[in-house]
């Protein structure tokens, strides 16, 4: 298994849509878009990594309130024992009634 592909059916629990890179259909009031960020060989003995790190960035827009949504997200993505790196309130989109919320994970994948 990959981060995407976790984190896509972790994150379907919320029935909200979830795709990677952009949202290419209509926009329902809240939506899910995960961004891949990073494939890393952090630390490995005998010039063979054993593990990679993989980085996502979890962009959630809500046209409501998104303080509970944001709690729900955390709560499952800790619950999965995914590293959070960061989380921002990137700011309200008035062109499209949006909030933006980013929530950077990580997670270690075997490697072979």
């Amino acid at each position: 298994m990959n981060i995407l592909s976790e984190l896509k059916e972790i994150l379907s629990i919320l029935d909200i849509p979830i795709e990677t890179g952009v949202f290419s259909s209509t926009s329902p009031n809240e939506y899910i878009v995960l961004t891949p960020m990073a494939d890393n060989f952090d630390y490995f003995a005998d010039n063979l990594p054993q593990f990679e790190i993989s980085e996502v960035r979890i962009s959630f827009f809500t046209k409501s309130n998104y303080i509970e949504r944001k709690n729900q997200i955390t709560e499952l993505l800790l619950q999965y024992d995914f590293n959070i790196t960061g989380r921002w309130y990137i700011g309200h989109e008035d062109d499209t009634g949006y909030h933006h919320y980013a929530i950077d994970v990580e997670k270690n994948y075997k490697f072979n």
